[in-house]
């Protein structure tokens, strides 16, 4: 619950930073007025109104550069903004094109993943590229869909385009979704065997490794946040100790300890055969997960597994913190085991 008091310029100004995360104050002279105060000291009035069922917070702005009181004359304006369902606008728009700028707005993955989502859509929703978004029926979208060869890929599609005109309808362009008139498609999914003991388990079945170039690019699997590949891939040269940096990519602690004791010899981090890096070690992978007590686990599992529980953030040494803070939570017990 969010600390109530009457805004005012003397206590604002002097509130204190959290350590890490966020805190929420709320005025008592308007109650829907909120603020958030960030680890980084910056403040922000905002709002909170349910929209289309779900909890939405609508930023009116920072302070000191929006006033105290025009906060609070504005609070109603917004929400009455909110109220307002977006006009269907009047430009037609192509699907490709708007695909184009769904996967700006709405995307957010490595390149090698967004370059694989991309050329999923190509594939098989080209179909749809020359409609106008406003036209394409039910019917349109069913009709690419039962082409598509496998329920997986299918029912990936399908979610896909639940998005995508989900993402249309909140900005104007259609009226209605036509993608939940739609029967989803049944696919079996593959349940992936990782948890927080599991984790424990497998860090210790890879320690006893007596390889240490593949033990050291294992445990990277799971301080690294990263792909298999990229994680096999990755060059000295892109490698910035200095800025705790890899690339465009922020490191973890653990993972600069343990990179920055590996032999720095060659391009690859993690040589392999013929001067190239390690390509899929999967019969290594294969015992240590059995070790583990994780016979079926991937190495896609363990990049899964960590990517649903980081919680992303736009700034750099904010994302870093997130991923000390969630391997400190889930490796605590480590020692003891």
């Amino acid at each position: 619950m969010a600390h109530q008091f009457f805004f005012n310029p003397y206590i604002l100004d002097n509130l204190p930073a959290p350590q890490t995360g966020f805190d929420v104050v709320q005025d008592v002279s308007e109650p829907r007025l909120r603020m958030y105060i960030t680890s980084r000291g910056v403040k922000t009035f905002f709002v909170r109104k349910r929209v289309n069922r779900k909890d939405k917070r609508i930023i009116i702005g920072n302070y000191p550069d929006v006033d105290i009181e025009d906060a609070r004359s504005a609070v109603q304006t917004v929400l009455d903004a909110a109220k307002q369902k977006p006009v269907t606008r009047r430009r037609k728009i192509k699907f490709q094109k708007f695909m184009d700028l769904y996967l700006e707005k709405c995307v957010r993955r490595g390149e090698d993943s967004r370059t694989k989502l991309e050329r999923a859509i190509k594939r098989h929703l080209v179909g749809l590229f020359e409609k106008n978004v406003s036209e394409i029926s039910s019917t349109d979208i069913q009709n690419v869909i039962e082409n598509i060869n496998g329920p997986a890929i299918a029912g990936r599609m399908q979610e896909l385009l639940q998005s995508v005109f989900k993402f249309a309808l909140e900005n104007g362009y259609v009226k209605k979704n036509p993608v939940v008139e739609i029967p989803r498609v049944e696919q079996q999914r593959r349940v992936r065997p990782l948890n927080r003991n599991g984790l424990l388990r497998l860090i210790a079945a890879i320690e006893k490794m007596q390889d240490q170039n593949l033990r050291a690019a294992f445990l990277m699997l799971i301080y690294g946040f990263a792909p298999k590949s990229k994680i096999f891939a990755m060059k000295w040269e892109d490698l910035d100790f200095n800025h705790d940096m890899w690339g465009a990519h922020p490191l973890s602690y653990r993972a600069i300890v343990l990179l920055q004791d590996l032999p720095q010899s060659g391009n690859w981090v993690f040589p392999g055969r013929g001067g190239f890096h390690i390509i899929d070690p999967r019969v290594a992978w294969g015992r240590v997960a059995k070790c583990a007590g994780i016979e079926n686990l991937t190495m896609d599992d363990v990049y899964k597994f960590l990517k649903r529980k980081l919680k992303w953030a736009p700034d750099k040494s904010d994302f870093q913190e997130n991923m000390n803070n969630l391997l400190d939570e889930l490796l605590e017990s480590e020692c003891a085991l």
